[in-house]
């Protein structure tokens, strides 16, 4: 059985290589290998059946040399602080490759959100708030959804931190509904986001994005609108995707030979990114084991789901015709499974590099917030495009100058940001 991944570690192991490469001082890596601040505490939560339960809860804030913490909250049974510790790190790399204005935050609850009703969902989302309100703010940490959580419990959030403050505050939280001090764009933006880095990829690599195929792990957001895009923007295919199936606790792969449809799948598909294998099945779409993604004959592959798949077990399952991975999701991909791209042919997108999209139109959601004043969707999704086509360009020439992988060259571009800001405000 594979050992369990420790993200942090992975993490820190990922800054570590880097730091050494470009010859940090100890005391610059010493700051930039933990979070700054960590907040832990109990939200207790009365149940609809009157009883009192306990849920532990975590914000994790990386860095804000750049500016206030960003990132997630993630609803989710298997939450450690790890997790959180990694994934604000990370947040900082991304805002910084992104070159916007935020430092790394990360939240989370352990709860498994689907055992919750709507009434108990609100009470929870109400009490990480309460629990928090001092410490977050539009100019310190600005909270958004992530795994388990959605753009109402956003809303809810948004209320009670505005109520506890005395005053209408929108921008301490992104991801919002419309009409709630919402974004237009921001559900498809990772989605959208990840599809404009594997299309500048594609031209780096001389490939026509119209004749190539895909496959996906996971079918959530991410992967939802990535799929989507992947066909309408650059005419490929996708012949594959995952997904967790919460009723049998296992994970399955939905295929197609000749190409799935997305809008079809997300139409059958509940809130909790769970397909409905019998009318998967009346579709004539084939359903095969957790791993058969990763096993596709494609030239794209796309893990958009959790941290820690592909691993020094489970790299030797991707078949040579790959020639793009994308990280949708957050440290897919371990350190060894590092080393053996390394030595390959792929041309792998990092992690927060390749999903920025979502925290880059949080940030413009925190800026129409500030103005009162919202976009429509073409000029967001035009903003976004620009955004992350140059933060592409900018990895892409570090790891040709440099003659590095690319995810160490992310780390580079990153790295260099932050304590440049760093040095700027006299903490260095």
């Amino acid at each position: 059985m594979a050992t369990p991944v420790n993200p942090f570690k992975m993490a820190q192991h990922q800054f570590d290589e880097v730091a050494e490469q470009l010859q940090l001082a100890d005391n610059i890596r010493q700051v930039l290998r933990w979070p700054l601040r960590e907040f832990h505490f109990q939200i207790p939560i009365q149940m609809d059946d009157g009883t009192m339960q306990c849920f532990r809860g975590y914000r994790v804030q990386h860095n804000d040399a750049s500016g206030p913490s960003k990132g997630g909250i993630r609803f989710h049974p298997a939450e450690t602080i790890d997790t959180v510790r990694a994934l604000a790190t990370w947040m900082t790399w991304k805002c910084a490759v992104a070159d916007i204005p935020l430092g790394g935050g990360k939240g989370g609850v352990i709860v498994d959100p689907a055992g919750l009703s709507d009434a108990e969902k609100q009470r929870l989302c109400r009490g990480w708030i309460d629990q928090m309100w001092r410490n977050i703010g539009p100019r310190l940490d600005v909270p958004a959804p992530d795994v388990g959580t959605t753009a109402q419990m956003m809303g809810w959030m948004m209320d009670e931190y505005s109520k506890l403050i005395g005053q209408f505050t929108p921008g301490v939280i992104t991801g919002k509904p419309l009409g709630g001090g919402g974004s237009k764009g921001r559900t498809e933006a990772t989605g959208f986001g990840v599809v404009v880095t594997i299309r500048e990829a594609a031209k780096r690599l001389g490939l026509d994005p119209a004749k190539c195929t895909a496959s996906l792990q996971g079918f959530g957001n991410v992967s939802q609108y990535a799929s989507k895009f992947f066909i309408e923007m650059l005419g490929g295919t996708v012949v594959a995707v995952s997904c967790w199936d919460r009723q049998d606790k296992t994970s399955y792969t939905f295929s197609k030979d000749d190409g799935l449809d997305p809008t079809f799948l997300m139409s059958i598909t509940d809130q909790y990114g769970t397909i409905d294998k019998g009318k998967a099945r009346d579709a004539a779409i084939k359903i095969e084991d957790s791993n058969a993604w990763m096993e596709k004959d494609v030239d794209v592959l796309i893990p958009a789901a959790i941290e820690g798949v592909v691993t020094k077990e489970t790299v030797s399952l991707i078949k040579p015709t790959v020639k793009i991975l994308a990280e949708g999701a957050n440290g897919p991909c371990t350190p060894e499974a590092d080393e053996v791209f390394k030595n390959s042919d792929i041309y792998v997108i990092p992690d927060f590099l390749c999903n920025a999209g979502g925290v880059v139109c949080s940030y413009f959601e925190g800026v129409q917030n500030d103005m009162n004043y919202y976009w429509e969707l073409d000029e967001v999704i035009d903003k976004l495009d620009k955004k992350l086509t140059n933060a592409f360009q900018s990895v892409h020439e570090m790891a040709e100058m440099s003659s590095v992988y690319n995810r160490n060259a992310a780390y580079m571009v990153a790295i260099d940001r932050v304590v440049r800001a760093m040095q700027l405000r006299g903490w260095i």
